[in-house]
């Protein structure tokens, strides 16, 4: 039997994700996606994205409620405790990481954050709101999305 076929060759540095994309907003989760996906990103030699998507509450900023200073205090916070928790197991793990913050509602941020990242792979928590269940939580509409991989982490 004759075949034109070409051997399949390895192709060297283009196996696997190369960029891995979690989402965090301060729930127990978030960071245990957040664990989750350090774990991905250190087996597989990919960048650890870590994002935030600050919320953007019009009626907030309306009634004169300073929104920004909030959420950037969260930020800051979120910031403070993955660099502690990457202190401690420094010696132990070796994981790229990078902190991205951008605004807007948690699926648009996580979506336009994946797309700019160049994501190979996004990593969710479960949400823990019980309406979520009934309406559709941001890790179920980046599934439905189609456009990654996507691991939702209980």
């Amino acid at each position: 039997m004759v075949t034109d076929e070409q051997p399949h060759q390895f192709e060297r540095g283009t196996d696997g994700p190369k960029v891995i994309v979690v989402g965090v907003d301060g729930s127990d989760s978030s960071f245990r996606a957040a664990a989750y996906a350090g774990g991905l990103a250190r087996r597989q030699h990919a960048l650890l994205a870590v994002v935030y998507v600050q919320p953007v509450m019009a009626t907030g900023t309306a009634l004169g409620v300073p929104v920004a200073e909030t959420t950037d205090e969260i930020a800051e916070g979120l910031i403070a405790q993955i660099r502690e928790a990457t202190e401690r197991v420094k010696d132990i793990y070796d994981v790229r990481w990078e902190f991205h913050t951008f605004r807007g509602d948690p699926y648009n941020g996580l979506v336009t954050a994946a797309d700019e990242l160049k994501a190979d792979a996004v990593v969710v928590g479960a949400s823990e709101q019980a309406g979520h269940r009934i309406v559709g939580s941001v890790a179920v509409r980046l599934v439905k999305a189609g456009r990654w991989p996507v691991t939702v982490v209980p």
